[in-house]
């Protein structure tokens, strides 16, 4: 699969093995073509919870964009205004900065897989009104 979105939760289970979804994470992406769409509020989340679990955990995140893993492919500036829209939409909910740059790639590149362990994303609709599918509750 091609152009997969990425969310915080995957990227860190992935990288700390002894995290309960490590095992999933390793299965889901070794089915999915890198590199993997994300944004750089996901990258800054899973610094911060990188660093908590390890003091050179932000540097393995960088370290997974290095080798082609993920490819950040947004840039807020030029989309602010459909962020905004997306956070006041989802204020109840509420919605993240990272979740709402997904929700604006998943629009961008016309793409509903995501891996994510985020049941918000059941909720949040792109291209209008179209749901995601998160590819860690697909079988393996």
């Amino acid at each position: 699969m091609k152009n997969c979105l990425l969310d915080t939760g995957p990227l860190v289970a992935l990288l700390v093995k002894t995290d309960k979804y490590h095992q999933r994470a390793k299965e889901v992406f070794a089915k999915i073509t890198a590199p993997l769409i994300t944004c750089e509020a996901v990258i800054s989340e899973a610094c911060f919870l990188m660093a908590k679990v390890h003091p050179l955990g932000p540097a393995e995140v960088i370290n997974l964009g290095t080798k082609g893993f993920y490819k950040i492919d947004f840039a807020l500036q030029k989309d602010t205004a459909s962020i905004k829209s997306l956070l006041t939409k989802y204020k109840n909910i509420p919605m993240s900065l990272a979740d709402a740059c997904l929700v604006r790639l998943a629009d961008t590149y016309k793409q509903a897989h995501i891996a994510t362990f985020d049941s918000d994303f059941a909720i949040y609709r792109w291209g209008k009104n179209k749901r995601f599918v998160s590819l860690l509750d697909l079988p393996t």
